[in-house]
Formats: C-alpha cells, structure tokens, sequence
C-alpha cells in the first residue's frame, strides 16, 4: 500500500518543525521526516546566504533553487512512499509557491513546473498559523536575531493571507488550518485527529 505525504507548513516560527518531529515520534518507524530548506545541500548553502542578506537573488531565481532543493530528492520521496511510509516534511513545495509568490513569481509557472519536474504532490497540508509578532518573538528567542524573512512583519503578514488563500482553495493538497498559538500539545492531537479520518 502506498505511504502518505504529510506536510506541516507555515511562517517562520509556526511550530512546523515541532509538530513534524512529534509526528514522527508517533508514527515511529512507519515514517521518515525530511526537512526544507536542506542548509547542509548546494541549494540550501546559497538560500542561507540569501536569507542572511548576504546573496542577493531575482525571485525567479529565489524560486528555482528552493524548488531544486526537493527535485533533489524525489525518487528518494517516491521510494518511501511506494515503500508504504508515511513522508513528514517540515515546510516543503507550498512554501516555495507561497514566499515567491509574494515575490512576484506567478501560482501557473509554480505549478507547471512542479507537474514538469514531477515534484510529489502531498496528501494532507497542515498549515500552522501563527501572527508575524509571534513569529518574531519565538524566533528571537530561539536564535537571537531575525533573517530577511522574520525580521518584516508586513512580508510575514502577505505570507499569512497567501497561505489562506491557496489553503481554502486546497492548492497542491487537502489543506487544514491549525492555530498555530495554541499548546503543542493540543496541536498534536488535532493533527493525529485529522490523520485518523484521512
């Protein structure tokens, strides 16, 4: 039987990475987690330096090294898959469509090239929602200091609207939105609630 494609999205500091590691403690060896950016690849070295304001790049450039970080890792998606796993992924293809949509970089070309490229296309989309001031104030805490990205709440703000937007319309995946604000703990449970009616 083939495996699922879960993925947790949401702006910086949603609790994405909190809620995928959870979910791969409950599903225990039935799933692998992959994470995205991948800073350790080619891809993700040159998206570090971009969002350390040290590198600066066209949105269509933006938008192709992000989107390269998980053509990358295809076959190796489709083979746990097919293996049966369940696949958790900390942010994936939709942040690519959300962050460099706002940019400029158009939903249709997004689309295309993921059905171009064959990028697997999720089963469930969590979508984690938390204010850009929040998202500020847990990243601040978390690595005192904030990256292009985090430090612009008004950026952060349009991130939120166009996530909401392609979550109603369910784009590249059945979407749930979750308050992101709330204890983890009760995050958890909702998303292994969804997952047990999926």
């Amino acid at each position: 039987m083939k495996g699922k494609l879960i993925v947790f999205e949401g702006i910086d500091g949603s609790g994405t990475e909190t809620q995928s590691k959870l979910l791969r403690k409950e599903l225990g060896s039935s799933s692998v987690r992959i994470e995205y950016p991948d800073y350790r690849g080619v891809f993700g070295k040159l998206i570090r330096l971009f969002l350390d304001n040290k590198q600066e790049l066209s949105p269509e450039m933006q938008f192709h090294l992000y989107a390269g970080d998980m053509v990358k890792d295809k076959e190796k998606i489709n083979g746990w898959l097919n293996q049966g796993k369940t696949v958790i992924c900390d942010r994936y293809f939709l942040s690519t469509i959300v962050y460099q949509g706002i940019r400029g970089f158009r939903l249709e070309k997004a689309l295309k090239f993921a059905e171009d490229f064959g990028i697997p296309k999720p089963d469930i989309v969590f979508f984690l929602k938390i204010s850009p001031k929040e998202s500020a104030r847990r990243k601040m805490d978390e690595h005192g200091k904030l990256d292009r990205n985090e430090a612009d709440p008004a950026f952060l703000g349009s991130v939120n609207a166009s996530y909401e937007r392609i979550a109603r319309d369910n784009v590249f995946g059945q979407w749930f939105i979750i308050d992101g604000e709330k204890p983890k703990v009760d995050i958890a449970k909702e998303v292994l609630n969804v997952l047990d009616k999926s």
